[in-house]
């Protein structure tokens, strides 16, 4: 409740002292109103709303941090679409390998034609190996690794595990100590390895390609929940452009009448000099 002065007591002018509080209150709430609309937000100090705030700052991280796993779960796609890249050269090699030694598993081959398969076969196992060791990504080895982690949303325990698994042209039974198609007999048994390593690969593809879909899910629950998590705090902590200009009209009308009121109050107690003609 505010006090009332007797305007026949001049040493104290509660009149003009309560219109300039109000006058006062009305210039503070337009300045914050005016800092809304030039900053675009509602809450630009813990003291406007400390609940608000909190809630708000805590969403706001969160965004963050799903930014930066919708990243790396590109990251995660890109380098598993080059271990991809790669093992479908291989299954190209393996292919023509199969092709060369079906061709030398049969009794019409002379020794000279043997030997030129051979080293063919062997010059396309040795291209294995380079492919397979130079998959890198930032400078990690692929197919020497039998497992990434990668970071997959916002929580600690958000990761996704993917296993490559370790390859070479050894572990495929093609390393030049495997080939010989010296006769029909070596090179059927050879076929039979080289069969082994399509397989090998295949499956290998197989399980990338499962891995990348789950990455692709992934990476769209993400989008989405971005999404909803800023809506969220863009309702708290947003300002709203039409409410706030709203405001600002009605407090500068109310700026207006507040000075008009102090200026008032403070001529009424020259009323007294009237008691003294």
């Amino acid at each position: 409740m505010s006090a009332f002065g007797d305007l026949s007591r001049i040493n104290t002018n509660l009149q003009s002292m309560q219109a300039l509080r109000t006058l006062q209150n009305s210039n503070n709430e337009l300045g914050m109103r005016q800092l809304r609309l030039a900053t675009g937000s509602k809450i630009n100090r813990a003291e406007d709303d400390s609940a608000g705030y909190s809630i708000a700052t805590k969403l706001q991280a969160k965004v963050r941090g799903q930014a930066q796993a919708l990243s790396n779960v590109g990251d995660a796609k890109s380098m598993l679409t080059i271990a991809e890249g790669s093992l479908s050269t291989v299954m190209e090699i393996l292919q023509t390998m199969k092709e060369k030694t079906v061709q030398a598993a049969n009794d019409t081959m002379s020794s000279t034609e043997r030997t030129a398969i051979d080293n063919q076969l062997t010059a396309l196992s040795a291209e294995v190996t380079d492919i397979l060791g130079d998959t890198k990504f930032n400078n990690t080895s692929l197919f020497t690794s039998t497992a990434f982690s990668f970071q997959t949303n916002a929580e600690s325990a958000d990761s996704f595990s993917v296993t490559v698994g370790t390859l070479s042209v050894a572990g495929l039974s093609i390393a030049s100590g495997d080939i010989d198609v010296s006769t029909a007999a070596l090179a059927t048994s050879l076929l039979g390895s080289i069969d082994s390593a399509i397989t090998t690969i295949s499956d290998k593809m197989g399980s990338i390609g499962d891995s990348q879909k789950r990455l692709t899910f992934k990476q769209d629950a993400l989008g989405i929940a971005i999404n909803n998590n800023e809506a969220a705090r863009s309702r708290i902590a947003d300002a709203d452009f039409a409410k706030e200009q709203m405001e600002i009209v009605k407090l500068q009308i109310l700026q207006q009448t507040g000075t008009a009121a102090v200026a008032q109050a403070n001529s009424a107690p020259q009323g007294v000099l009237q008691l003294l003609g």
